[in-house]
């Protein structure tokens, strides 16, 4: 479900074998038009996950590593995803 802040999204879990059904936040950047740039965004379940993706992020190594593999990739634009209904306000 869409929340009040673009590319942010409330996600409901399956339970998956000895785990139980789970509400999760997804990060999913959107494209000029309001969609999902990827199928499936960065799943975060906990603050301490974002804690720790917070770290990763910040690493001054990836913003260099992530140039050069842009170099090699060519560039490709993704597929347009219908909207979904309802908005969670933050």
């Amino acid at each position: 479900m869409r929340t009040s802040v673009p590319g942010i999204y409330v996600v409901k879990l399956p339970p998956y074998r000895n785990a139980p059904t789970r509400i999760v936040v997804e990060l999913n950047p959107v494209d000029e038009t309001g969609t999902p740039r990827k199928r499936r965004g960065l799943v975060l379940r906990s603050t301490g996950e974002l804690e720790d993706f917070k770290e990763l992020f910040g690493d001054e190594k990836l913003p260099k590593l992530l140039g050069m593999i842009d170099s090699l990739n060519p560039k490709v634009e993704g597929e347009k995803r219908r909207k979904e209904e309802g908005v969670i306000e933050l």
